[in-house]
């Protein structure tokens, strides 16, 4: 750990690190690559939509039901005409899931579902969904992502630029493309829970993107003031400044949830921890990596493209190239936290000429001191 430490601090004072920006097309391409399957696993597949959205029975059977997972399916699916899905509970129960049916033919099913797995059929539990709630919750899910965004947004444009507030746009897109494209790919059931998960995941996301965009909205103050770094370079060191503090964060933070995913809800055999567990764990994965490889590189590209960072780079690339033929060793590209006290830093045109030769002291201040008490003569 100390170690770890170590190299955190070093990170932070730039005196080692990784040029994220520069490679930043490699980036881009692996999230578009990534997009583009989860955007066809999503097209081709589709989601697997949970009872709650469509309508339907849910039947739960009594604690050690003598049956297999196999055949409560089997038997669901011929008492109902319709596709089933069971899963078998922590306590040994299990829960049978049939869209599309009514209440008739519900109290239908719970009889033939009581001969078959050889229980009381007043031990099983039946409850209707009707798909109007469904429906409502999805409008109420869509509502509250679509009034996130342009919060954040307009947040984002005013604590700091508008490009920022782009990027994380952008950054949370991506984030919530790969999560459903994952849902999609893999066939889990998309619940209430998983509204949750997506919902939560967008906090984690913005909240990664907003430490680097802090910290790169503080090095750059007074950025055209010198001439020893572009905007990229110290986008870069915002980047690898934040790196250990964001995996430290998302490793804390998909710890429990992996332990909800795999122990929860592979051991245990409980539905909605799956639900909001796997949410959670691809959107904390993507959100992290949208953080440090897409948001604050695609910062830098909209900056650069302003006249006065192109001004800026043509006067770094200069003095580099002044130096180069000079026989001067390069500058470590590694910003000050504070510009303005910048050795480097461009000096007034109207700057006068040094004096060579010696020249007259000030007289002294503390003529007199040491002298032993008396009137002076």
């Amino acid at each position: 750990m100390s170690k770890l430490g170590e190299l955190g601090a070093r990170l932070h004072h730039g005196e080692v690190g990784y040029d994220f920006v520069k490679n930043r097309k490699i980036w881009y391409g692996i999230s578009i690559l990534i997009t583009i399957t989860a955007i066809v696993g999503l097209a081709v597949r589709g989601l697997h939509m949970g009872i709650e959205f469509q309508g339907g029975a849910v039947f739960t059977t009594p604690k050690n039901t003598s049956v297999s997972v196999t055949q409560a399916e089997e038997h669901a699916e011929a008492a109902s005409g319709h596709d089933a899905i069971v899963q078998k509970l922590g306590d040994g129960s299990m829960r049978i899931q049939i869209a599309g049916i009514d209440t008739d033919k519900s109290d239908q099913i719970k009889r033939e579902l009581s001969k078959d797995l050889k229980v009381d059929a007043e031990q099983i539990n039946a409850e209707l969904v009707g798909p109007s709630w469904g429906d409502q919750i999805a409008n109420k899910a869509w509502q509250g992502l679509g009034i996130f965004l342009v919060l954040v947004v307009i947040y984002l444009a005013i604590a700091f630029e508008w490009r920022m507030a782009l990027a994380a746009f952008v950054a949370l897109i991506h984030d919530i493309t790969i999560t459903v494209g994952i849902y999609a790919l893999v066939g889990f059931e998309v619940t209430p829970g998983t509204v949750i998960g997506l919902l939560t995941i967008l906090g984690y996301s913005l909240y990664d993107t907003v430490v680097v965009f802090d910290s790169l909205k503080e090095q750059t103050k007074g950025i055209t003031k010198q001439t020893r770094w572009t905007y990229a370079e110290i986008a870069n060191r915002s980047i690898n400044s934040t790196l250990v503090r964001s995996i430290n964060t998302t490793v804390v933070a998909l710890l429990p949830v992996a332990g909800l995913l795999f122990i929860g809800g592979g051991v245990l055999g409980a539905g909605m921890l799956n639900d909001i567990s796997l949410s959670l764990f691809v959107g904390l994965a993507a959100g992290a990596y949208s953080s440090i490889f897409i948001a604050t590189p695609l910062v830098a590209d909209l900056k650069e493209r302003e006249p006065q960072m192109k001004a800026l780079k043509r006067r770094v690339m200069a003095k580099r190239a002044q130096a180069a033929s000079a026989g001067e060793p390069p500058e470590n590209a590694v910003p000050d936290e504070r510009y303005a006290d910048d050795d480097d830093a461009d000096e007034p045109e109207d700057t006068a000429p040094a004096v060579v030769g010696p020249r007259n002291q000030p007289a002294s201040r503390v003529r007199g001191r040491g002298r032993p008490s008396g009137k002076r003569r």
